[in-house]
């Protein structure tokens, strides 16, 4: 219950990013590029301090080669995310007949932004599960703060989708809840990684840096590089704000 109402925050976020296509033509790009810096500072600590050394320190109690499941689980979770947006690139390129009609292309944005929506809530359901099941290192101020830096980068995704279908002839109204949609499978993601981890106990150390692996992939592969594009100075500012504070929240709260 805890991860479900958790990612129905981040799917209101996406929903308050959907909503700027009533107000909005664009966002302004220096606003947006520290917000997902910001956003990947935040993923990127939080997947250290509330996934890695939790799927580590478990990983020993449980007697496992300390490194091994926490190793798999992180590649495999890199690779989910590497695979997911090259088949999605694939798509996206290789039918004349989609880049051809740009609405149709900005569907198939939809698409992708979707299924990078399944890690994500899948990473906090694992964080809430974990801390039920007790897993020492998970803490309440980790997994809540993962599930603000999944959050804040869910604000521009939202507006990624409604604003260029508003502009490609779509009402308001249809705009913003195609972006509200596009979210709608992470409160249902959350639910699964949460019970996979309640029940599923001997493999919590696999799922946990699974879902790091996801995090960390989309930040350093999603969220840098666009954010750095025009204003890396702002992003880098945003980045080391995000990472401080997920770092001391954790490690002074958790």
């Amino acid at each position: 219950m805890q991860a479900f109402i958790a990612c129905l925050f981040t799917w209101l976020v996406t929903s308050l990013g959907a909503l700027t296509v009533f107000f909005f033509k664009s966002i302004n790009k220096k606003v947006l590029d520290t917000v997902l810096g910001f956003s990947a500072g935040i993923m990127i600590a939080a997947s250290f301090w509330s996934l890695i050394a939790p799927a580590l320190d478990l990983s020993e109690s449980l007697g496992y080669i300390v490194w091994l499941l926490p190793a798999l689980g992180f590649i495999i979770g890199g690779l989910f995310v590497l695979l997911s947006d090259k088949f999605l690139d694939k798509v996206l390129n290789g039918n004349n007949k989609i880049n051809k009609g740009s609405l149709k292309k900005n569907i198939l944005l939809i698409c992708a932004i979707t299924i990078h929506n399944i890690p994500e809530g899948m990473a906090v359901g694992v964080a809430f599960g974990g801390l039920s099941s007790g897993v020492s290192g998970m803490s309440l101020v980790g997994a809540l703060m993962l599930t603000l830096g999944i959050g804040v980068q869910n604000f521009p995704e939202g507006a990624a989708v409604s604003l260029p279908l508003r502009s490609e002839g779509l009402s308001r109204t249809k705009s913003f809840i195609l972006g509200t949609l596009s979210a709608i499978v992470e409160p249902v993601a959350a639910v699964i990684g949460a019970i996979l981890v309640t029940y599923v106990n001997s493999i919590l150390p696999f799922l946990l840096s699974f879902a790091a692996g996801c995090m960390i992939l989309v930040a350093v592969r999603e969220l840098l590089p666009e954010s750095f594009e025009k204003n890396k100075n702002l992003s880098t500012l945003g980045f080391i704000i995000g990472f401080v504070i997920m770092m001391v929240l954790d490690v002074a709260l958790g």
